[in-house]
């Protein structure tokens, strides 16, 4: 059985050495970018199955290294940077990573995101598309239509809209959509769910269509006609 592959793209070359042993050890395949042009040279070339993203690069911009790559690949990108400001993560995650952890870390915990993330990512690799009431969801293509209407949705809205798609007429508590979509850093108290759940509807909504994502008062929202 094949390693599962990771590409580190990080300029320091202590946490590079400290990612890769720790990796290793684990049993996966590690190679290593050091610039974001070399980190889209090999995304392409080695197809890996994660990659591992500081924003901090010598000559590109993370975040801009992030859409690139999930422009044209559904590879699991886990940024791992220094920028710990909610913004901060609200854009690398709108970039299209799906998960952010803030350095300094610890390395048990990137290990259990790595897991998680290589876990979600086969499970979704065999469905290709959901279906909802009119909705129709491509998951290999990241496209969204409602009836004959093609609806744009950022990276995160597409996965929020996922997580419901996945369990349709279930409640889904403010606490797993957090740990889902955001992970772990986000507070309890943060608007955040709101802000999206409204894009959503916004969206889902836009030329009068019936409501599908419903609050359950105190509890979290479930997707139902």
């Amino acid at each position: 059985m094949a390693k599962e592959h990771i590409l580190i793209v990080e300029d320091e070359v202590k946490i590079v050495s400290f990612l890769r042993r720790g990796l290793s050890y684990e049993g996966y395949e590690v190679s290593v970018a050091y610039t974001g042009q070399e980190a889209l040279f090999k995304a392409r070339q080695e197809s890996p199955d994660l990659i591992i993203l500081d924003l901090m690069l010598p000559d590109m911009d993370g975040l801009e290294v992030c859409r690139t790559i999930r422009s044209k690949s559904d590879v699991p990108i886990l940024i791992l940077t220094a920028k710990d400001a909610v913004s901060d993560r609200v854009a690398g995650l709108d970039s299209g990573a799906d998960d952010y952890l803030v350095k300094p870390f610890a390395l048990d915990e990137l290990l259990a995101r790595v897991r998680a993330l290589l876990r979600r990512h086969k499970r979704l690799m065999g469905q290709k598309v959901l279906k909802f009431a009119d909705i129709k969801m491509n998951i290999s293509t990241r496209e969204v239509w409602r009836g004959d209407r093609y609806i744009e949705l950022t990276p995160k809205e597409f996965d929020l809209l996922e997580l419901f798609m996945r369990h349709p007429n279930q409640v889904l508590t403010r606490d797993l959509i957090y740990e889902e979509i955001w992970g772990y850093d986000f507070s309890s108290e943060s608007n955040l769910i709101e802000v999206y759940i409204r894009y959503l509807r916004a969206k889902l909504e836009a030329k009068g269509e019936s409501r599908v994502i419903h609050t359950v008062r105190g509890i979290g929202y479930t997707l139902r006609e």
